[in-house]
């Protein structure tokens, strides 16, 4: 099976390959697709918006995801905005600073948060298929660790007690995340697909 990645993210895309490997074959977004903006209020709603797009510019089945990071303290934000948590063309360092300004004076023990992937892939003729992944943590007083992206030195997952994802290996990160979870659950549903 072939799907065709509706990310422009590089380090998304290297994951998706990563955690599908000898089960789909994950190709890469043609550069010639313009941005497709994501206005949706939801995950789920950006996710379909992108792999709309894709499967509409290419006339191939599309993967698209969408990933907040929701911090419950913040009432779950940065969540839907969280690649434009700063502004629109925020980096991963703006956004990080942003968040921890927000967290100044929240002790560790209360900074609970967890990253939601949510995956769509979507067919010419506009079946599809969804999945969600969730990873559950606390935010770090400080980056630590320059492996990864996004907030990943920030998120100190639970199941590897005192490491941020910016601090593991990509096979260790991949067993756990809310990325590899969503791509496992869609990979089983679509192996299992008539």
């Amino acid at each position: 099976m072939k799907l065709v990645s509706a990310t422009a993210n590089p380090h998304k895309y290297k994951e998706m390959q990563q955690i599908l490997s000898g089960k789909i074959e994950i190709l890469p977004r043609p550069p010639e697709i313009p941005e497709i903006v994501e206005d949706a209020p939801d995950l789920l709603g950006n996710a379909t918006l992108k792999a709309l797009g894709v499967m509409e510019a290419t006339g191939m089945p599309a993967i698209a995801d969408d990933t907040g990071l929701e911090v419950e303290v913040l009432n779950g934000e940065p969540g839907v905005l969280s690649a434009r948590y700063a502004g629109p063309d925020a980096r991963s360092e703006d956004n990080i600073k942003k968040l921890l300004v927000e967290l100044t004076n929240v002790p560790l023990v209360r900074r609970g948060a967890r990253f939601r992937t949510v995956i769509v892939v979507l067919w010419p003729d506009e079946t599809s298929v969804t999945a969600e992944g969730i990873v559950f943590g606390k935010i770090a007083l400080s980056p630590v660790g320059n492996l990864g992206f996004g907030y990943d030195s920030i998120f100190l997952p639970s199941e590897i007690p005192g490491k941020t994802f910016g601090e593991i290996s990509d096979s260790e990160k991949n067993r756990i995340s809310h990325r590899g979870r969503a791509l496992k659950e869609i990979a089983k549903l679509l192996l299992l697909a008539p």
